[in-house]
This record gives C-alpha cells, sequence and structure tokens, in this order.
C-alpha cells in the first residue's frame, strides 16, 4: 500500500530529527517547549487537550492547545470519546492555530473504545473516531495507543492496523498496557511488531530516560522515531543530543552547573 503524502511528509520530518518531544500534562506547557526547541525539539506536542473542554469553548483549555509567540510549530493532542466532538475540535484548532500545526494526535484513551468493549457498553468504535477527525483534518492525524490495556493483552499490531484503515498519517506505540502507568519495563519488542503489521510511520515510547536511551532504542527498533517523556526532566539538551549521537556519532557532553543555573533561570524567566 503506498504512503499517504501525510504520512511521507512525516518520515521527512523523522528523518531530519527523530526524536519527538511527547505530549505530558503538566509538562510541555509552552515555557518548556520553548526551551526543549532551542536545543534541538523540532516536533514538540501540547498537554493533552480534552475535545469536550474545547466543545464547549473553555478558555483554560484553549490555553493549552495556542503556542507561544516564539513557536513556529506545535502538534497539538486531543482526547475524547465522541466522533462529533473530534471533527468540530479538529476544525476549531486548525482554524485558531493556522499554518503553525504541524498534527494533530490522538490520545490512547482510545484502547477502552474497541469494538468488542462497544459491544458492551454502546460506545463509539476507536476507528469512528479516527475517521471522524481524519475527515476533518488538513493536516496528519496520529495516534498514541499502547501495548494494551491490560497485562494480558497484546493487541498493539491489530490495533494499528485498524488505526492506519481509518486513515492515520502515523501511530505511536508506548511499550506498557494503559494499567501499568509507570510501573514495570516498557516491551518494545510490541513496537516491533507494530512496525511489521502497518506501512505507516511507528514511534515507539517507553523508558527513553537519556539521550543514549534514545539513539539505542531508534537503533535497534523498528520505530521511525522516538518520543522522549520523562526523559526530559531537567534536561532540554536532550533532543539536540540525541540528534548527533544517533545521526552524527557525537558523544553526549557532559552539561556543566554553570549551564544548568543559566537553564534554570531562563525557564524561571520563560515561566514567568
Amino acid at each position: 500500500m503506498a504512503l499517504s503524502e501525510y504520512s511521507e511528509r512525516l518520515l521527512g520530518a523523522y528523518a531530519e530529527q527523530p526524536f519527538l518531544m511527547a505530549p505530558m500534562a503538566g509538562v510541555t506547557d509552552p515555557a518548556y517547549r520553548i526551551m526543549c526547541r532551542r536545543r534541538g525539539a523540532n516536533l514538540a506536542y501540547s498537554e493533552m487537550v480534552s475535545v469536550a473542554g474545547l466543545a464547549y469553548a473553555s478558555n483554560k483549555t484553549w490555553r493549552l492547545v495556542l503556542p507561544a509567540d516564539e513557536e513556529q510549530q506545535i502538534c497539538v493532542q486531543l482526547f475524547g470519546s465522541k466522533p462529533d466532538q473530534f471533527a468540530s475540535a479538529v476544525a476549531a484548532v486548525e482554524e485558531r492555530v493556522g499554518d503553525r500545526l504541524s498534527l494533530i494526535d490522538i490520545s490512547d484513551s482510545l484502547e477502552e473504545y474497541t469494538p468488542e468493549y462497544c459491544e458492551s457498553v454502546t460506545e463509539v468504535p476507536a476507528e469512528k473516531i479516527v475517521e471522524a477527525a481524519v475527515g476533518a483534518a488538513h493536516v496528519p492525524v496520529t495516534v498514541k495507543i499502547r501495548k494494551g490495556f491490560y497485562a494480558e493483552d497484546r493487541n498493539a499490531a491489530t490495533f494499528a492496523q485498524m488505526l492506519e484503515g481509518a486513515g492515520a498519517a502515523a501511530v505511536a506505540v508506548h511499550g506498557r498496557c494503559a494499567t501499568q502507568l509507570y510501573t514495570g519495563q516498557a516491551d518494545w519488542s510490541v513496537v516491533d511488531e507494530v512496525a511489521d503489521a502497518v506501512e505507516i510511520p511507528v514511534i515507539g515510547s517507553g523508558d527513553v530516560f537519556t539521550a543514549e536511551d534514545a539513539a539505542e532504542h531508534l537503533r535497534n527498533s523498528g520505530a521511525s522515531a522516538v518520543f522522549i517523556a520523562r526523559g526530559i526532566y531537567g534536561n532540554p539538551w536532550v533532543f539536540g543530543d540525541a540528534r548527533a549521537l544517533a545521526l552524527d556519532g557525537i558523544p553526549v557532553p557532559v552539561r556543566s552547573s554553570v549551564e544548568r543555573l543559566d537553564a534554570l533561570r531562563e525557564h524561571l524567566t520563560l515561566t514567568h
């Protein structure tokens, strides 16, 4: 199956910088996005945004969406359970963010809305949500999923194929089940299973704490890109360092106390 224009566009972006700033509630706000952008994070994501909040035109919700003046790009992650709200949210985000919007990402809360789940509680299948978002979007729509919902689940590859069929331009895979939260270890073999099952680009995620971790996972997995989440804490340099290590073989430098204090002042200034 030939890749869509949107999937090809993402592959080009990943080739330039394969290490992405993952969306995290309470973390990836404008101040910290700018910190990381200045140090090599080309693609940066908003915090998770509720489509229901956007439906009610909540100013608090819109503050999570809109990029700061310095930001020339943003990826907006949406979550919710109603296709009509996704379609409306995508249209509204495109209108207000304009050409600075790189893509719409859909949160992995969709895993609760599989067809089997829907039959028992009359919820809407995940593919309907993705189809609604894709139908309204003029940018790539991607989806972030997990290994499965429960520990015994391993349905990410099948789920990713369904998302691909619904029009997703890429899929991110976290190697934990939803009920694990941050416990245990991420299983990156699931990332490979998904990469083998779909043609669209795959982003790997889970337990990427250092630039070395990121470069190793990119090298040893089937992923086209790697999400860095908790690894950005106190380390906005991780994106540039990981790229230099993975693409150019440049070792990760040791950051001095002076450099870290300067970064702290910078972060406080941006936050203020």
